[in-house]
């Protein structure tokens, strides 16, 4: 399972020593996770994302993992057209009006 505990991890200033204190479990714990040879239980990862101030979605990367066990092409991320979307329009559009 992908997760973003590393990054969370390194944002946070924090060793794998420190994070698996934090959590209650050993480092190499957090190693075997940060490397994605084990995966949490949900109460581990419900404390690491507690720590991150992140849910549990975020942290474990949930809809991607769930895409990759299903099969499912990743998603594919936003196209930025530098075009303004329907609700940037509409906005404008009000303010014109007043």
């Amino acid at each position: 399972m992908k997760t973003r505990v590393r990054e969370y991890r390194k944002a946070a200033g924090m060793t794998q020593q420190q994070l698996a204190d934090a959590v209650f479990v050993s480092s190499r714990t957090i190693i075997s996770i940060e490397k994605g040879q084990y995966n949490p239980s949900l109460m581990l990862a419900y404390r690491m994302a507690r720590v991150f101030g992140v849910s549990v979605e975020e942290l474990c990367l949930l809809e991607e993992n769930r895409r990759i066990e299903d099969g499912e092409p990743p998603a594919e991320p936003p196209v930025e057209t530098g075009e303004p979307t329907a609700a940037v329009i509409e906005d404008e559009g009000k303010e014109a009006r007043s």
